[in-house]
């Protein structure tokens, strides 16, 4: 079959690339285009580790195809950090030590960047069902769920929303 051209805006830079109908957007991110914070872990959507945003939602991008990115805006580990300012959640993350080898962190993050930017107060309950689609073998979840709730109470204080009104 013929590839598939697709123009799409990837965090925030438009992007064009050409792809076997069949191949998925994770296989273009990481072969195609660079980006491999993304990462294969199960490609059946089980363990989140290739986790992205898709027009604002969060989806394993092992289970949709690179040709479904037509027009669309995705949104990657790649990009959450501001040029050379590490993402509150990201710095947290480093902090907590809610991390070890690195194959689950850019799901989790990705995944818990999407919670609080819809949900500024999680409980510690919303926090684990937020991040119930993302499995790690080298941690326990405790540091990561502490690192987000963190990440929270720093983005809700006043000076903080402030900073983040006037980049928008």
């Amino acid at each position: 079959m013929a590839a598939v051209l697709v123009t799409t805006k990837i965090n925030g830079d438009t992007v064009e690339f050409a792809c076997p109908p069949e191949e998925t957007l994770l296989s273009v991110l990481r072969n195609r285009l660079g980006l491999t914070g993304a990462k294969e872990g199960c490609s059946t959507g089980d363990c989140g580790a290739c986790s992205v945003t898709l027009d604002g939602r969060l989806v394993c991008s092992c289970l949709v195809l690179g040709a479904e990115a037509e027009g669309r805006e995705i949104a990657t580990i790649e990009g959450m950090a501001d040029q050379d300012q590490l993402h509150p959640l990201q710095r947290n993350f480093i902090e907590y030590a809610a991390l070890q080898c690195g194959i689950c962190t850019p799901g989790f993050l990705m995944a818990a960047r999407v919670l609080l930017e819809r949900n500024p107060d999680p409980t510690e309950s919303e926090i684990r069902y937020a991040l119930a689609g993302n499995l790690c073998r080298c941690t326990g979840y405790d540091k990561i769920v502490r690192a987000v709730q963190a990440t929270a109470k720093e983005l809700r204080r006043p000076e903080k929303n402030k900073h983040r009104r006037k980049k928008a």
